[in-house]
């Protein structure tokens, strides 16, 4: 009997750190896009930020923290395929590599939050993206759907008020942030000193 195409979730990102929001996001991307399996791609250098936003803690330690925080969640995986590759993290690089992997009729499905959605002009090579990938964006509360063009699907998901940035400061003031990140990656940022 042959073997009916795999439906595969792609979540990229800086992870710096991962926090409870991304999961929550991955889990309501495989319940609601029926996948098969999720894959986390922790970005090398986000093409979209700004040289002040880029990353504090380093490739190795984004990379460790993810597969951390997905241990426990069977249909997750990380890829350290843009943190091999090195320079600026071009998602449209990503889905062609992802796509010679999972060849068609795999379905590749690539998602991401509403505030990225927002920012398609930037995108290098959109088209091609397209062409790769159903992209998915995840909407948020008060998100304008109006000018999205008309191949995006959305996602229905009440994000987490959590963001990266936000949970680096919480660690710089010495604040509490055990709500916002899985146990195991807390442990592993404790230990490692990040965001100090």
């Amino acid at each position: 009997m042959p073997k009916r195409p795999l439906r595969i979730g792609v979540l990229g990102g800086t992870f710096d750190p991962i926090h409870e929001g991304h999961l929550a996001l991955a889990r309501a991307a495989v319940e609601k896009l029926r996948l098969d399996r999720l894959i986390f791609i922790p970005a090398f250098q986000h093409p979209l930020k700004d040289k002040e936003e880029q990353t504090v803690a380093s490739p190795q330690d984004r990379f460790e923290m993810v597969k951390l925080a997905i241990k426990d969640e069977l249909k997750f995986e990380v890829s350290d395929f843009e943190l091999k590759r090195k320079g600026i993290s071009y998602t449209v690089d990503t889905l062609r590599q992802l796509r010679s992997q999972f060849p068609k009729p795999n379905e590749i499905f690539f998602i991401t939050g509403g505030d990225w959605g927002k920012t398609l002009d930037q995108w290098k090579d959109i088209e091609t993206i397209f062409s790769l990938a159903h992209f998915v964006v995840a909407k948020r509360p008060g998100f304008d759907i109006k000018n999205l063009p008309p191949r995006i699907e959305l996602l229905d998901f009440v994000p987490l008020d959590v963001s990266s940035t936000q949970i680096r400061t919480c660690f710089n003031q010495g604040k509490d942030s055990s709500d916002l990140v899985p146990k195991s990656v807390l442990n592993y940022i404790h230990q490692k000193k990040l965001y100090r």
